[in-house]
This record gives structure tokens, C-alpha cells and sequence, in this order.
């Protein structure tokens, strides 16, 4: 019904202007009157919602309780009335005398040529802006995988704020450029019998190109700064030996289980950060948003990069967004930008070169389950759960099928964490009664930016939604576990809690300054061995997620000679890290950088591997 008034008041008063304004009767003048009133209206009406009277969902009626339809069309009418009324005062007060230019080809163009660089420099400007509020500090590798991965299962509301935000501001700056640009007209004034020339098409012309030209330079440099694009130079044409050189393989022989194998339980939690911590515990809150996790990490092992107990790992190249977490941890290395054509989430082709703890586990005879709100399609994360381990996959679309959420459920990602954890509970009771070790794998996803998912049953503690989704979330995390350490499997399965990255969230990127943002982390239940390690081992440790992967194997008993895998070190031995050996800016420097050992032999499948 929305869409049905944003065409019939437009044409209303486009038939209005043809029949009682304009003098031109041509056919082909009187389709662009239409369109100019269509494009006018509509685009007015909607950026009124949306930026002078503070409507959200304005493209989505259905969410909107009271009159909305009401209250656009009566908007629509009177933005209409405006155009008309001052349309004919223009009629009436100015001259306007049709320009002739020597060179109408070359003229008309120019005009088409500026209209494309300052829509250019206008949706890279809007765009970058809209990225920024949206998603934080999006790395130039994060940009590139998910252009070119697939876009299944993501949370729809980012579709819906792509066109209220940089599609609806640079649709309204282009169509007022174009109105200009096309101006066709001298203008001028009568004043005592004289005509006084206001502006002339030929000044419209020159002020236009030059308009142009400078907004696709300063807003294509704002993208390019925002978004460390240069970057990407270094990921296409700097070969780096880096990760070659550093690169340890998992296989038979460097890997020794333990007679009796531990189960492993992964709880990714999405965007938890130290910075949610109170100052006085070393974050940066004035009051602790994490207080059951606090309370928690008591009971177990946290690796800090600084001397307090709480700290986790430090921002890595090809790390920084919930599919990367996942392939750090879960292989050792970075995701890194396909440079040679292929690409990620295909079917049978996730880094098909590289082995996972997935595969590692696999062949240990493990039953391996993960579970997602979202669907797991979203950056081809049910290629790699299938291809590295062959994991029960319980995501939004398998819970359809099982019958756990009706056919058109979708909340948030899919479903909310809220069901999540009940699906867990169920899952992990099956799991422990198949008689073998397993592996389980959950994502949370109501702390995700840009303001997080709020559950019906969640306090209200603080003034703004994201604090509130945290602090519910992250003591819905804690009962969970409790409910696991309730269980008889708890005593042979240990626990690995991790925020999978920073949190995008503007509210966070952009006003945390002067701080080291570091993500949560806590291992419980290790094995026995390790509960006897010297407090050094945990404390001012400068790494990276992709140490997680060897580090989770030893946390379950696994011995790992040499104690590095992938690029990653094991945490628990105290070895030194790549970040500790060389520095984690320098490591990330030469992260960046193109690998041609990464995309032969991991990205793709090696000629010499089955």
C-alpha cells in the first residue's frame, strides 16, 4: 500500500503541472515531468522521515504502528504543493531563457560525464560513512572475502539500514545535482522593465564539473583513508615468505591424544570484549558490564596480555569479523584475501589445503555438532564445517527442519540466543550419550553490531540497548555453562569461552580511545596437567587468535611437539608467539602482505594432497 501512494500522489501532480503550469505540450517533456515529480516527491518524503523527523523503517509500513501510511501521504501531498507553488512562482517573478550552446553533444556530454564523478565520490562518501556506523573499523581483507563469499543468512535489517542510509542520501544529493546540472536555462530577473541576469547555464555547467570533480576526489579519499585501501596493494602484489616460513603443519606424527580423549566445548561469544570490564578490573568501563563472566574466569585459565588477570588477544590481519575468528582458531592462520581467482564458501572449497581442528578431531573419532541463530550459508560456513570434519551443522534452516521453530521464524539473525542455548542443552545431552568424544561448537549473536538484540526477558539496566544486550547475554553465557558443569560429561569436556572479535559497534569503535581492546577469553577444565603451569604463562602474553588452534588441542590433553601449528603457538607451553618474537605490528604488516604459499598450498588443495 506504501509503495502504491509513493506512485499515484507523484502523478497526480505531475498531471497537475501539465495541465495548469507547464507551456510545453511535447510528449517527451511531459514523461520527464512525471519522472522529475516522481523522483522529487518520493525521494523528499522519504529522506524527511528519515533525517528531519527521526523515522526509522521508513521503506517498511508493516512495522509501524498508528497512522504511518497516513502520515507519509499527507507528507507527500504537502511536499508536492511546495514543488508546485514554487514552480510557479518561478513562473511568474523569473525569465528563464533556454540556453543554445554551440556544442550541444559536447555540452550534454560533460553534463552526463559530472553527474557520474559526483555520484561516484557521493556514494563512496555516504557508503563509507554508512560502513563506519555500521560495522566499525571494516579491514580492507574483511571488504574484498565478503564481496566475493556468500551474503546467505545475513540479518536483514543491514539490507533495510543499506537503503535508508547511503542509497536514500546519495539517490537525494545525485537527483539535486542532476536537477542543476541539466538546467537547461539562463535565468534572470525583471526588475523596473530590465532583465538582470541572475546565473547562466554556462555557470551552472563550470560550478557543476567542479563540484563534481571535487566531491569524487574528497569522497573517494575518505573511503580509501577509512578503510586502509591502500592496504589491498600489499595483498596483490607484495609476495610475503612469512607465513611459509612459520607455517607448521598438523599431521600424525606432531600430534600425540591422550589415552582417554576429553571432549571439547567452543562457545564463541560474539564481540565480547575486555573493554566491557570496569577501569578498576582493566577495562574500560565505569561499571562492569561482564560481571557473571567476571565471576567465572575465576574458576579458570585466562591468557592476558597484560599483568592483571583479565586481557585476551591482540587485533590480527585477516582476524577481525566472526567467519575469520573462526578460520584463525580453527586452522591457524588468517583469512586472507583470494588474490588468484578462487574464493571462500564453494562447495568443497574452504581452504581446502588446510587442515582443521575439525579434521584433526574428525579422525580421532569425535562427533563434531555446531550451531548457529544465523544461517550458516552467511560466508560459506557450512563449507567449512562440511568439508573439515563433517559437522552436525544446526543452523536457522536446519532448525526449520527439525521442527524446532516454525517455517517463517526469523528473529534478529534467524533465531535468538534465548533458543540458541535450549537447542544447546538438547544437542549436548545427545552428544554425550553417542558413547564417543565429541566436539561442540555455538556462536552467539545478540551482542552483534550495530546495537545488539535485546531478549523480551533481559533487565533493563542501563540507558542504551547495547549495554543491555551485554550484560544479559553475557550472564545467559554463565548459566549455560553451569548447566554444562552440571552434567556428567562436564568432568572429562573441557570449556573454551571467546569473544570471537572486537565489537563493531560504534558506540564502541569509535569513542574507546587510549585503550588496548583486547577480546575475552577463558579455558575451564583443562586438562589435568596444565592446572599446575607457573602464573607467568598467562600473564603479559602478546598473541593472536590463530594461537588458539594449537592451543585448544592442548587444552583437551593433546601433546603437540614442537608446540606450534598453523602459524600458532600453544599458549600453555610459554613459548614465544610470532606477536612475542616479532611484534604484532610487524607480524600484521607482513600478513597483509600476497602469500603465494597460502594460496597454493591452503587456499587451494595442494596437487600432492588427496
Amino acid at each position: 500500500m506504501l509503495w502504491l501512494f509513493a506512485v499515484i500522489i507523484p502523478l497526480a501532480f505531475s498531471l497537475a503541472d501539465i495541465l495548469f503550469i507547464s507551456k510545453d505540450k511535447k510528449i517527451k517533456s511531459r514523461i520527464k515531468t512525471v519522472f522529475r515529480y516522481l523522483f522529487a516527491i518520493d525521494l523528499t518524503t522519504f529522506f524527511t522521515l528519515k533525517y528531519v523527523l527521526n523515522v526509522n523503517n521508513i521503506f517498511q509500513s508493516s512495522l509501524h504502528e498508528g497512522p504511518y501510511i497516513l502520515i507519509f501521504c499527507l507528507l507527500s501531498i504537502f511536499i508536492g504543493f511546495i514543488a508546485l507553488l514554487l514552480k510557479e512562482i518561478i513562473r511568474r517573478v523569473l525569465v528563464l531563457e533556454k540556453a543554445e550552446p554551440k556544442n550541444k553533444k559536447g555540452v550534454k556530454a560533460l553534463k552526463i560525464i559530472s553527474v557520474i564523478l559526483f555520484s561516484l565520490g557521493t556514494i563512496a562518501y555516504f557508503a563509507s560513512i554508512w560502513g563506519m556506523e555500521a560495522f566499525g573499523n571494516l579491514s580492507p581483507d574483511q571488504i574484498i572475502i565478503n564481496i566475493t563469499s556468500p551474503v546467505a543468512g545475513n540479518e536483514v535489517g543491514v539490507y533495510y539500514s543499506v537503503f535508508e542510509g547511503p542509497v536514500l542520501k546519495s539517490a537525494f544529493a545525485i537527483f539535486i545535482f542532476s536537477a542543476i546540472t541539466f538546467f537547461p536555462y539562463n535565468i534572470f530577473l525583471i526588475l523596473k522593465e530590465k532583465r538582470h541576469k541572475i546565473i547562466s547555464e554556462f555557470v551552472l555547467r563550470v560550478v557543476s564539473i567542479l563540484v563534481a570533480i571535487a566531491m569524487l576526489v574528497g569522497g573517494c579519499t575518505f573511503g580509501i583513508t577509512k578503510f586502509q585501501l591502500l592496504d589491498l596493494v600489499s595483498a596483490y602484489f607484495f609476495d610475503s615468505p612469512f607465513i611459509e616460513e612459520n607455517y607448521v603443519a598438523p599431521t600424525t606424527t606432531n600430534l600425540k591424544f591422550p589415552e582417554q580423549k576429553r571432549n571439547l566445548i567452543l562457545i564463541y561469544l560474539e564481540s565480547m570484549e575486555n573493554t566491557f570490564l570496569s577501569k578498576d578490573l582493566g577495562g574500560y568501563m565505569e561499571e562492569n558490564l561482564i560481571p557473571d563472566l567476571t565471576k567465572l574466569a575465576d574458576e579458570g585459565y585466562v591468557f592476558s596480555h597484560t599483568n592483571s588477570k583479565f586481557g585476551g588477544f591482540l587485533p590480527s590481519t585477516g582476524a577481525g569479523w566472526s567467519v575469520a575468528s573462526m578460520v584463525n582458531m580453527g586452522f591457524g592462520v588468517p583469512m586472507k584475501v583470494p588474490t588468484d581467482g578462487n574464493s571462500y564458501g564453494t562447495e568443497g572449497n574452504f581452504l581446502p589445503g588446510g587442515t582443521a581442528i575439525g579434521d584433526i578431531l574428525k579422525n580421532q573419532g569425535y562427533e563434531q555438532t555446531v550451531m548457529f541463530g544465523a544461517d550458516a550459508a552467511f560466508g560459506g560456513l557450512d563449507h567449512y564445517f562440511k568439508l573439515h570434519g563433517k559437522f552436525n551443522i544446526i543452523d536457522h534452516s536446519a532448525a526449520i527442519e527439525k521442527g524446532l521453530i516454525p517455517e517463517d521464524y526469523y528473529v534478529w539473525w534467524g533465531y535468538e540466543d534465548d533458543k540458541l542455548y535450549e537447542f544447546a542443552k538438547n544437542e549436548l545431552t545427545r552428544l554425550s550419550n553417542t558413547g564417543k568424544p565429541f566436539h561442540f561448537i555455538m556462536e552467539t549473536a545478540d551482542t552483534h553490531a550495530p546495537e545488539g538484540y535485546l531478549s523480551p526477558k533481559a533487565e533493563k539496566k542501563f540507558p542504551d540497548q547495547y549495554s543491555n544486550a551485554i550484560y544479559y547475554s553475557q550472564a545467559e553465557a554463565v548459566k549455560f555453562v553451569r548447566w554444562i558443569q552440571a552434567q556428567p560429561f562436564y568432568d572429562n569436556t573441557t570449556i573454551v569461552i571467546i569473544g570471537d572479535h572486537l565489537t563493531m559497534a560504534s558506540c564502541i569503535s569509535e569513542t574507546v580511545k587510549n585503550y588496548q581492546r583486547t577480546c575475552f577469553n577463558l579455558i575451564l577444565n583443562p586438562a589435568e596437567d596444565l592446572k599446575k603451569l607457573p602464573e607467568s604463562r598467562f600473564k603479559n602474553r602478546q598473541w593472536a587468535s590463530f594461537d588458539m588452534f594449537p592451543t585448544m588441542l592442548s587444552s583437551i590433553g593433546v601433546k603437540v611437539y614442537g608446540n606450534h601449528l598453523g602459524i600458532g603457538t600453544d599458549l600453555f607451553s610459554g613459548e614465544k608467539t610470532l606477536f612475542e618474537e616479532y611484534g604484532g605490528n610487524e607480524v600484521n604488516d607482513l600478513l597483509t602482505q600476497k602469500s603465494n604459499f597460502y594460496n597454493e598450498n591452503i587456499l587451494t588443495r595442494p596437487k600432492n594432497k588427496n
